[in-house]
Order: C-alpha cells, then sequence, then structure tokens
C-alpha cells in the first residue's frame, strides 16, 4: 500500500520520482489550462475520495482538478458530511470508504486521525493538510524552486515566522532532498525540535538564527506563511502579530539575501502582514507558479499511490 503521509515516510527515490514526474506531466500540457496532457487519462474509471475538515482552496481546487485531468472522477466530502470520530469511528469510515473509492485524499485537524484512516484503508491515502504538516504544498515548492533555480540539494532555504506545519514538512524535504534550512522567528514560536533534530541526522545543516537580515544571507530560496489561523481567536492573533511583526519579508530583507533568490507564500496570504505586496508581486517572487504546482505535483503524487 502507497499512503502519501509525510515527506519523511516517502524514500528520497520515490520523492525524486513524483517531481520529475509532475514537472514532465506540466511539460505536456504546454501551458494550457484544460484538456489532457499527451491524451493520458491513466485515472479513467477511478474514484477518488476528498474528504475536508478544513475548509481549503487550493487544495480543494487543485485535487479536483488533476483528478479530472487524468479521467478520474472525485467525491468531495465534508466534515460535516463526515462527522469523523463522532459516531462511526474513523476506523470503519476508512474501511467503508475502501469499498467505494481507489484513493483518499483527506485535509483534517488532528494528525491521528490521519494515521487512523491510513491504518484500516484498504486503499492508499493522501495527507492534504493536518496541524502537524502540509507534505503536498512542500512537493510544489520544490517542483517551483527547481523549475527555477535548478536542483535544490545543497542549496539554502530560509523560514521566516511560525514554525508551523509547513515548516515541519520542509524541515523533513530538507533531509529528504538534502537541502540546509535555517529558520528565523521568536523563540515562543520555534518549531518542534524532533523535525530539526530528523533532518541534522540525515547530513543536512538546520539551523536556528533570530535575526532574520543574519538568517537570510546566503539564501536561494525565502519561504514564509500567515501569521495567524482562521481558527485563531482575535487575542492570539493580536499576540501573533507582536511577535511576528520583525519577521515579516519585504524588500530589505530579501535585499539581504543572494540577488536571484527566490521567494514563496503557499497562500492564501494577509499582504502587508507577513509579507509587503511590494515582494509578492516583485521579481523574486514565484508565488503563482507555487500555487499552480500543487495540481502538477498532486497528480503525481496521486499516480505514483496507485502504480499507473
Amino acid at each position: 500500500m502507497k499512503h502519501f503521509l509525510d515527506i519523511n515516510k516517502t524514500s528520497p527515490k520515490a520523492l525524486r520520482q513524483m517531481i520529475d514526474h509532475a514537472r514532465r506531466m506540466k511539460d505536456a500540457r504546454g501551458g494550457r489550462p484544460r484538456g489532457m496532457e499527451d491524451d493520458e487519462t491513466p485515472l479513467t474509471g477511478r474514484m477518488v475520495a476528498l474528504i475536508f475538515e478544513k475548509p481549503s482552496t487550493r487544495t480543494r481546487v487543485s485535487f479536483d482538478v488533476g483528478v479530472r485531468q487524468m479521467g478520474g472522477q472525485t467525491m468531495v466530502l465534508s466534515g460535516a458530511d463526515m462527522q469523523l470520530g463522532h459516531g462511526e469511528t474513523i476506523a470503519d469510515t476508512a474501511r467503508v470508504l475502501s469499498r467505494y473509492v481507489d484513493l483518499i485524499m483527506i485535509r483534517t485537524f488532528e494528525e491521528a486521525t490521519l494515521l487512523e484512516m491510513a491504518e484500516h484503508a484498504t486503499v492508499p491515502v493522501i495527507n492534504g493538510l493536518t496541524n502537524r504538516t502540509h507534505p503536498c504544498q512542500i512537493m510544489a515548492d520544490i517542483m517551483t524552486f527547481e523549475e527555477h533555480r535548478g536542483p535544490i540539494a545543497g542549496r539554502k532555504v530560509v523560514w521566516s515566522g511560525d514554525g508551523n506545519n509547513v515548516f515541519a514538512s520542509f524541515a523533513h524535504a530538507a533531509g529528504q532532498f538534502g537541502f540546509d534550512l535555517t529558520f528565523t522567528g521568536p523563540e515562543p514560536l520555534d518549531p518542534e525540535r524532533v523535525f530539526l533534530d530528523e533532518a541534522r541526522a540525515k547530513g543536512v545543516q538546520v539551523t536556528i538564527e533570530r535575526d532574520p537580515f543574519k538568517a537570510v544571507a546566503g539564501a536561494d530560496l525565502v519561504v514564509t506563511d500567515t501569521w495567524v489561523s482562521m481558527h485563531d481567536p482575535v487575542s492570539a492573533r493580536e499576540r501573533r502579530h507582536n511577535q511576528l511583526r520583525g519577521y515579516q519579508v519585504n524588500a530589505a530583507l530579501m535585499a539581504a539575501a543572494k540577488p536571484d533568490a527566490l521567494f514563496m507564500h503557499c497562500l492564501p496570504a494577509h499582504r502587508d502582514d507577513e509579507a509587503t505586496s511590494e515582494v509578492m508581486d516583485g521579481p523574486h517572487s514565484v508565488i503563482f507558479d507555487e500555487a499552480e504546482n500543487r495540481l502538477h505535483a498532486q497528480k503525481a503524487v496521486m499516480r505514483w499511490c496507485l502504480g499507473v
């Protein structure tokens, strides 16, 4: 069973195959927003369940479009539809869904929900996001960097802001793809130590630097994310803004990185909070290539899971 649960749980060889396959599929489309790449429809006759306990734009649209482009069909289920763990157990839900569909993508809150789904499903399960990690986003980010700058191995990536679930998957990717990673942000928002230690154990340099200008020196890629979640209370939002104000990615910070450094943000963004519009719309930014590449990277992930 080929689940795609986290980048660190998938071999570097398989990850590289997925990135390369995503690039080939994208190139074959020739920039067309619709239609099939090279008339390939490897998911013909396949049904994919897309489960969303958390709201979504990019994840929902990119998975739905990706399945349809490859000839398959989707069944989109919300948390209200499923009520996972409230009545029928997650294990039983996984067993039942496996009788109806060929693949399950789940975007949920607790990592335990994802893991229980995968443990009991008899079809592949893909992690569309949990509170702890976001591997599909980072596959798109790796693809985007390599489109613009070549292999990411040996490069320096700097994360500015909150050590959240997206950073966690970047740390997983650092170990699997062989790039160095620097976190710059306030100590109360440091990432979990386990993510840093695991990447270091694989021979890459992972550091924490409180001064954002020192952190981005020599950076090939600068990345940030929203400072607050839609679920955070007002008091938490105010506190986050106060903590993170000094870590905004602006023109001055980008000027301290390499001249050809790229800027990424997984979106949605709160413009002029975590990053200025000047940077987001500027020459360093590849945020819309990054958003598009969710489609191509996830198509490759689905094909790897299904072996097609």
